[in-house]
């Protein structure tokens, strides 16, 4: 079984506001398997916005999982995003999902993994995925220099740098925003 390799995902906190796109690329070997999968979610009215890199599958477990842990702690984002890398490290099942998250809320952003994580990144600056790197060196740099640009735009301009120099990550992409 060829392993399916999808996706970057950035996420951007900038003059009181957060962004949180992804490029719509899965690929499996070689081959691009869909063009347009839609790697963004906005949970709890759109106050919440999750982003997913990894088997889809997995991902969609962790994203259920994640809003039970929301609507269990009155919609605290941290909290939720703690008890879930709690539950993902300890529990059997849950162990072996392959896939990382990104949460963000007007206020903040959070990086989940299954390894127990729940970095709050010092610059306002998360990426995961296979061209994660790339998106977050565009992006800390545009942040850095180009200060009028909005998060919307950082963004965008991290996610086109990522799609050029990754074989993995296509020019599909889909950006939402919670404002405070």
């Amino acid at each position: 079984m060829e392993k399916i390799h999808a996706t970057t995902v950035l996420g951007i906190v900038h003059n009181g506001t957060v962004a949180l796109g992804a490029d719509g690329q899965a690929t499996m070997g070689s081959t691009v398997a869909k063009s347009n999968v839609r790697k963004i979610r906005a949970l709890l009215g759109g106050k919440i916005l999750v982003g997913f890199a990894g088997s889809t599958a997995d991902a969609f477990t962790l994203l259920e999982r994640f809003e039970e842990k929301l609507n269990a702690y009155g919609g605290n984002m941290k909290r939720a995003a703690i008890e879930l890398a709690k539950d993902w490290r300890t529990d059997r099942y849950l162990r072996k999902l392959e896939a990382m998250m990104i949460t963000a809320n007007a206020e903040e952003i959070l990086v989940i993994s299954g390894t127990g994580d729940v970095l709050e990144p010092e610059n306002g600056i998360a990426a995961i995925g296979s061209g994660g790197n790339f998106a977050q060196s565009a992006a800390a740099a545009l942040k850095k220099h180009a200060t009028h640009l909005s998060a919307e735009e950082m963004v965008r301009e991290g996610l086109t740098v990522a799609a050029d120099l990754c074989i993995y990550t296509n020019h599909n992409f889909i950006i939402q925003k919670v404002q405070s």
